[in-house]
């Protein structure tokens, strides 16, 4: 059975108890399920703090943890099925089944039903809370903090333009790995993007290609993605596309033509795919 090491929950002595039969391991467990108990933490290869950044969760995500060491947790995440080490002290018990999703790039949570009380944050976009009270225009989650209302969005209520998520980003940094409001990467953006708009997707940009249908390079639309190898960006219109990039060091919009041109030059090589998602893959995962 051939197996992405990114999205298999198994080594060479431990594995999900799921995978019993289908892949060799010297034991078999059954996860722990856990959530993020913090605005955003790092999905990092080894259980060190500085190891490399694979992916980032964000507050109320779901992990299912099959070993803890060296003060982190080996698991999988729930909502895209990435596997690595994630700090134990980031996580909780998993609680109630979120209620409302987190629909603004930024926003801040306080300590008390008060603007004026102490701020939890920055909690980024797509981050899952269970709403438990509300007083005024703001809303008690399950994580103890209060959010603005105005700032949630019920689970299974969705926006309708991916395009326009990923704009709303413009600005913020690039970040490897990242995928919160203040910094993220190529595959983070259109991610996060898709995801606000209920639509599934993979963490990384070589397997977003298998997204959707492919697309025309000649009548692109806003919405389509383009592909070169270990980047992508999603189009704004027939002409210009926005991507989170390492040229830039930030979220921005240019001419597809001008980025085209831009990335062989550096010796990134041609756009590999240009692939128009579904409008809807499944319902919103938590």
């Amino acid at each position: 059975m051939r197996t992405d090491p990114r999205l298999t929950p198994a080594r060479a002595d431990l594995a999900a108890a799921s995978l019993e039969g289908l892949v060799p391991a010297g034991r078999y467990v059954r996860p722990k399920r856990m959530q993020v108990a913090v605005p955003a933490t790092a999905v990092r290869s080894g259980p060190q703090a500085g190891a490399e950044q694979w992916d980032q969760l964000l507050l109320g995500e779901r992990f299912d943890v099959l070993e803890t060491r060296d003060a982190f947790a080996w698991g999988q995440a729930v909502r895209d099925g990435y596997v690595g080490h994630v700090a134990l002290d980031a996580l909780a018990p998993e609680g109630p089944a979120p209620t409302h999703w987190v629909r603004v790039g930024l926003t801040y949570g306080f300590r008390g039903p008060s603007i004026k009380s102490e701020p939890v944050g920055p909690i980024s976009l797509n981050s899952l809370v269970a709403v438990s009270g509300r007083e005024g225009k703001l809303a008690l989650c399950d994580a103890g903090f209060w959010l603005p209302e105005t700032h949630l969005a019920p689970i299974g209520v969705f926006e309708a333009d991916p395009a326009a998520v990923a704009e709303s980003h413009l600005g913020a940094a690039y970040l490897w790995g990242g995928r919160e409001g203040c910094g993220l990467d190529c595959s983070g953006l259109v991610q996060q993007a898709l995801l606000a708009c209920g639509r599934a997707c993979p963490r990384d940009s070589d397997l977003q290609q298998g997204l959707g249908a492919a697309a025309s390079p000649d009548a692109l639309r806003r919405g389509d993605l383009v592909f070169w190898k270990g980047h992508v960006a999603m189009m704004v219109d027939a002409a210009r596309m926005v991507h989170a990039n390492a040229h830039h060091m930030a979220v921005a919009i240019e001419p597809l033509a001008e980025a085209i041109q831009r990335i062989s030059e550096a010796g990134g090589g041609e756009p590999t795919a240009f692939r128009r998602p579904l409008e809807r893959q499944r319902p919103f995962a938590s």
